[in-house]
């Protein structure tokens, strides 16, 4: 049986990447225990870690998802993480078209503002 929380850690660290997990770990107390292990074990050594999909689609995935559910807080989070995903602005970009016909144009525009700051922010050009 797989080490759900080895894979997942190593997979939260290659997407999100080091720095951002150490602070994520640095914050871990008694309280939200459970819950960084629950994630850690569930969408990071489960999902993420599966390998019928590539990085890149799991990151265009997921940041549509994020926009087309209005959990704008982790947008932002994926899109940095698109540095190690794979996934291009392009990318992100056709995914917010999908979010804005099948989920709503003002989702879709909240989070087109979102990747376009975080971008910036990372001094990509668009």
């Amino acid at each position: 049986m797989p080490d759900r929380y080895q894979d997942g850690m190593r997979m939260r660290r290659r997407v999100l990447g080091d720095d951002h997990v150490d602070a994520a770990e640095a914050r871990r107390d008694n309280f939200d225990d459970a819950f960084q292990t629950l994630i850690t074990e569930a969408a990071w050594g489960n999902v993420w870690a599966r390998e019928t999909l590539p990085l890149r689609e799991r990151s265009m995935l997921t940041i549509a998802l994020l926009a087309a559910t209005g959990n704008s807080d982790e947008i932002a989070l994926h899109v940095r993480a698109t540095a190690n995903t794979g996934a291009t602005p392009a990318d992100v970009m056709e995914a917010l078209l999908h979010v804005a016909i099948y989920a709503g144009v003002p989702r879709a525009n909240h989070a087109i503002r979102i990747a376009r700051q975080t971008y910036a922010d990372m001094g990509i050009e668009l």
